[in-house]
């Protein structure tokens, strides 16, 4: 079965997300907008096991943090992607960095970990470029609390939904 790890934002963050996701994100149905802290991945049920130990004593120990959303950008030329990102990416990255940087989850990415809110995928070049050069004007100023993360698995129509939540409690 596949599994992922991250993090859902308030509902008017989600909201807000939703409202271009609709459009330019075919994941949309798949699941609601959220930060990736650990990429999808096949898991036996031992190693699912081992998953749910480590994240308990991650979250054991780590606090909960405000992270906040301040515009809009791309992935562009690596991929076309347009994201809400977030200004102050390091709270993210650490907590990445507990559950993902040793065993039972360690994680070799050939990329840095950056933290953002898919809100467009797949996209043509020419759409991205359309796209993201209406949305760069829109404000985004946006303020939450990182308070849990989320184990999340894939059903079997491939949408995503919560197989246990861990709450920050450092």
């Amino acid at each position: 079965m596949k599994f992922r790890i991250s993090v859902f934002p308030s509902k008017e963050i989600q909201d807000f997300a939703n409202s271009f996701r609709k459009r330019y994100d075919s994941h949309y149905t798949l699941i609601q907008p959220h930060l990736t802290i650990r990429e999808p991945e096949d898991w036996s049920e031992a190693q699912l096991q081992e998953a749910v130990s480590h994240l308990e004593r991650v979250t054991a120990e780590y606090a909960p943090f405000t992270i906040h959303f301040n515009r809009f950008s791309t992935f562009y030329p690596v991929s076309n992607v347009i994201y809400i990102a977030v200004d102050d990416p390091e709270p993210l990255r650490r907590l990445r960095d507990l559950i993902c940087g040793s065993p039972p989850l360690k994680e070799n990415t050939p990329y840095q970990y950056n933290p953002h809110l898919t809100v467009g995928r797949d996209l043509s070049d020419d759409e991205l470029h359309d796209v993201y050069a209406s949305l760069r004007k829109t404000d985004v100023d946006f303020s939450d609390t990182v308070d849990r993360v989320h184990l999340l698995y894939q059903t079997e129509n491939q949408a995503w939904t919560a197989f246990q939540t861990f709450l920050l409690r450092g």
